[in-house]
């Protein structure tokens, strides 16, 4: 209830005029407060919990309540007493200001909270209180000792579990158990873990055990809980002061067979580059843990050059072919070599070892061209535009860069025509540069590289003179040869033409008109040499000697089948005079002979045609049957010598070289019967 405190002014007031004629009398009121309301709580009922170990004397729970009376007053004071607990002890376990060290799963506790007004007024609150369980039970092993076996090299987890006893609530951490190794683990071998759900111990083998080192192990383990334990004495909440659980394990290390250890497992070994077979590179070291004299055999297991060999039962390692630095089996200069060691244990056991070949540099490569730096190309156009060239070398420092380049001066013009410079600091690539205007054509420059020691190595670049009529870059050319594959049966027909042509132009040349003028007339031909077809690109031929005292016989190259006959210096029977130069030779040119002119070579090649067609048809055994053009299939291009007939011997079929070889046997034998001795 609110206290009320007011002042009243009365004034006494003239009707006529309504002015105040006296002064204002004042009269002050005070409301008394009396006791119309009792203290109340907040709530009725309280929930609280309170562990088991807590001291005796220290607050758990502080009630608080409201009073509406006047504050400061009799009317507003309240005071609390303890009406009932349930269940109720020997001795009263809860006071307002006090708990006692009795237990009980929980109690119901009612307070009276009342104030001194007259006549007093009061009010109830019930508070549950649940006691949480302390720490009061010491866990236990079931058993106090323990012997187990375990093989030795083996790591498992769970060879031993041990159940312990503990009288506090489950799964609190007052029962929950925590395990230690005291003793006997100082190598940590074992380890041991709690099983969240049995509070059993399980004792795991973490690292090998070795029954050579040691047979037997003692583990002393110990157990306690999560929650330290207390007791409680005169009320209050104590530290305990026994000692943990503990027992004893024994554990028996079982013995197995062990594979043999090398001493040591790899070492190195260094070697000069090129050393050859026989050398004793080192020995393989092993022994046996279970047995000192057990027999041990080594076995190579890794050799992928396959240098060395490694004795069965010393163990030595001796060279057997000459080893190379620059072998792909070699990496960053060491060489890798493996052997097992095996034991005569049942069953028999491997250990491995490592030996590092270390291979010492020696210069015994010179500087080469990279692959892209050996085929260049620039336009007619370009003048003295740089080519770059670039080199590298197998060897080592000081046995590599940087490298000199040189141009070959034994050859004439060279130095008229090429030029060589290199940049500072680059000592691995230098620029050759055209000093003067060259023919398109293909040309080889010679150079010597050599690296810092002066090894050198002749070199030669293939520069390749372009007219680049569509822009700064040179055409690519086509590669003609691959046409002969797409021929169709027509044209193949054609070739064996061509094949049975040369043969008779073979017994033309090596016993001559004259000789066979007797029995073959030039002018009563039964047939008709027919033009097929030419191909527009000639192939350069030549005379060769075959050796025996047989007469040249005509042979053929590729190397201008690939030439373009519209551009200077290709397509040609003879070298331009303007390519021929002492500096470079154009690769696509054989050497060449000159015989005849084409046009005579075309009308001795017809007459020949004709006096043999002529001589089959008045052979002794001749039916009368006359040549029967079968079938024509379409019209064959025009050319304008029978050259573009010449073919290679690898770029035809072997099919179609033997059919060849079957067809022209008739005509060799023709002309080897008309010989006439010299």
């Amino acid at each position: 209830m609110l206290v009320l405190r007011c002042e009243v002014y009365i004034d006494a007031v003239d009707r006529s005029t309504g002015k105040v004629v006296d002064e204002s009398l004042i009269f002050n009121i005070r409301v008394r407060d009396v006791n119309d309301h009792a203290p109340q709580f907040p709530e009725k009922e309280f929930n609280i919990s309170v562990k088991e170990s807590h001291a005796a004397g220290q607050p758990i729970f502080q009630l608080l309540t409201v009073d509406l009376d006047q504050e400061n007053t009799p009317n507003s004071q309240v005071l609390y007493f303890l009406v009932s607990q349930t269940p109720l002890l020997r001795e009263s376990g809860f006071r307002i200001d006090l708990i006692s060290g009795e237990t009980a799963p929980w109690f119901t506790l009612i307070v009276r909270a009342t104030d001194c007004g007259e006549p007093s007024l009061s009010s109830t609150a019930t508070i549950h209180v649940s006691v949480e369980e302390g720490n009061n039970h010491m866990p236990t092993f079931v058993e106090d000792h323990y012997e187990i076996q375990i093989s030795e090299g083996e790591v498992a987890r769970g060879v031993l579990y041990l159940p312990v006893q503990d009288g506090d609530s489950p799964f609190t951490p007052a029962w929950r158990a925590q395990f230690h190794i005291l003793d006997g683990n100082e190598e940590e071998h074992f380890d041991i873990l709690t099983d969240p759900e049995t509070n059993r111990a399980v004792l795991n083998v973490i690292k090998p055990l070795d029954y050579e080192t040691q047979a037997a192990h003692s583990l002393g383990i110990a157990v306690e809980n999560q929650e330290p334990l207390f007791s409680c004495e005169e009320g209050q909440a104590q530290p305990s002061t026994k000692a943990m659980a503990s027992i004893t394990v024994s554990v028996q290390v079982v013995d197995t067979n062990d594979p043999p250890v090398f001493h040591p497992r790899s070492f190195i070994v260094s070697e000069e580059d090129g050393a050859g077979p026989g050398i004793r590179l080192g020995d393989f070291n092993a022994t046996d843990p279970d047995r000192v004299t057990s027999q041990i055999r080594y076995k190579l297991v890794h050799d992928p050059a396959d240098w060395v060999t490694v004795d069965e039962e010393t163990g030595a390692v001796t060279t057997k072919q000459q080893i190379d630095r620059e072998s792909p089996h070699v990496n960053g200069s060491f060489y890798t070599i493996l052997v097992h060691a095996v034991d005569s244990g049942l069953p028999p056991l491997t250990g491995t070892g490592t030996l590092m070949l270390f291979l010492s540099d020696i210069n015994d490569n010179a500087p080469t061209l990279q692959s892209h730096s050996r085929h260049l190309e620039i336009c007619e156009s370009a003048g003295n535009q740089p080519l770059l060239l670039e080199a590298e070398d197998g060897d080592l420092d000081p046995y590599s860069d940087p490298f000199t380049f040189d141009l070959d001066s034994a050859q004439r013009d060279v130095d008229g025509t090429w030029m060589l410079r290199t940049k500072q600091g680059e000592g691995r690539s230098a620029e050759l540069v055209m000093l003067r205007s060259l023919p398109p054509g293909e040309y080889l420059v010679p150079l010597f590289l050599g690296d810092r020691q002066g090894l050198t190595q002749r070199q030669s670049v293939n520069v390749r003179v372009c007219s680049c009529p569509s822009g700064s870059k040179c055409e690519t050319l086509s590669n003609t040869g691959l046409l002969l594959w797409a021929l169709p049966p027509v044209c193949a027909a054609l070739l064996t033409l061509a094949a049975a042509l040369l043969s008779l132009l073979r017994c033309r040349f090596e016993f001559g008109p004259k000789r066979l003028g007797g029995v073959i007339p030039s002018d009563n031909g039964h047939q008709t040499l027919i033009v097929y077809n030419e191909e527009s690109q000639a192939l350069s031929a030549q005379m060769q000697p075959t050796g025996g005292g047989q007469m040249p016989a005509l042979s053929f190259s590729a190397a201008a089948a690939h030439a373009k006959p519209d551009v200077k210096g290709h397509g040609m029977f003879f070298e331009p005079r303007s390519m021929r130069n002492r500096s470079s030779t154009p690769v696509y040119l054989d050497r060449l002979v000159p015989r005849c002119p084409l046009p005579l070579m075309e009308r001795r090649v017809i007459e020949t045609w004709n006096q043999k067609l002529h001589a089959i048809d008045v052979q002794d055994s001749d039916t009368g049957y006359t040549p029967h053009v079968y079938r024509e299939e379409g019209e064959c291009e025009e050319a304008e010598t029978l050259s573009s007939l010449t073919f290679l011997e690898q770029d035809l079929p072997p099919e179609l070289l033997d059919y060849l070889s079957l067809k022209s046997t008739p005509y060799e034998a023709m002309c080897s019967a008309s010989r006439v001795p010299s």
